[in-house]
């Protein structure tokens, strides 16, 4: 992004930033300046000049704790939180094939890991009485894919709510709360859930992202979404140039979400 946002020397955590959107999140935060620490469950091979990485399992209670230690020792504090980790490890099959243990596993990455950093982490932003807070749901809360995606879509629609409730309770204070919403974005992981579903259905790669739009109603613009496009909106959502927006859903999804 060549506009300058006025965000240098602010202190970002992103969460699940070596992959897909969080990466690409990342990229452009570290190129407007930002300080910024990010995480996954082990260290990569390469990480992006300046960055700051915690290797923990956020899924977990004792993950999040050691991100927040890392957050407080390494920065002092946050500016901005973008809650960007998500994802599913559930089979296909629908409802009935995902027991407890699967709807545990997909609200604890998908919910729980943002409520536990926030818990944390928030009470120095309403401190300080700035921040911004940026949730990233999916638009798979409104269009489900019940084959394969149920808890995570319910995971992500507990997402949008809890995030609703929190703007309401401390943006008055300060701390602006926005979720973006994206729809099918070409990250690693969309490209393992096309191959999954290819492989159910007995087709190839081309036929399984073709289940994934048929099953989406298809992407009026015609294509995926690119991470570092969601990257740019959220860049642009922590920025004062955004000062005024909160507690609202950003939908970035080529117009696959029909008015409702």
């Amino acid at each position: 992004m060549s506009l300058d946002l006025k965000i240098a020397n602010r202190r970002a955590l992103v969460t699940g930033g070596t992959k897909g959107i969080g990466a690409a999140v990342v990229q452009v935060l570290l190129e407007q300046g930002v300080k910024v620490i990010t995480t996954s469950r082990s260290t990569p091979e390469a990480l992006p000049e300046g960055v700051v990485h915690v290797a923990c399992d956020l899924s977990t209670a004792e993950g999040c704790a050691t991100l927040v230690e890392a957050v407080n020792k390494k920065f002092g504090g946050i500016d901005f939180i973008i809650n960007s980790l998500g994802g599913s490890s559930a089979p296909g099959g629908g409802f009935a094939v995902l027991d407890d243990n699967i709807w545990f596993e997909e609200l604890n990455l998908n919910l729980m890991s943002a409520v536990r950093i926030d818990r944390a982490l928030i009470p120095a932003m309403l401190k300080a009485g700035s921040g911004v807070v940026i949730h990233v749901t999916s638009i798979q809360n409104r269009l489900p894919l019940p084959e394969s995606t149920t808890a995570y879509a319910a995971a992500k629609g507990a997402m949008s709510t809890y995030s609703k409730s929190l703007s309401k309770e401390i943006s008055p204070k300060g701390i602006r709360v926005v979720r973006v919403s994206p729809g099918w974005v070409m990250t690693e992981a969309s490209e393992r859930l096309a191959e999954r579903l290819a492989e159910q259905a007995n087709t190839d790669y081309e036929g399984g992202k073709a289940i994934v739009m048929n099953a989406l109603g298809g992407i009026p613009l015609g294509r995926p979404a690119e991470p570092k496009e969601v990257a740019d909106l959220i860049a642009f959502l922590v920025s004062p140039l955004a000062g005024s927006i909160t507690g609202t859903e950003y939908v970035i999804d080529g117009g696959t979400i029909p008015i409702a």
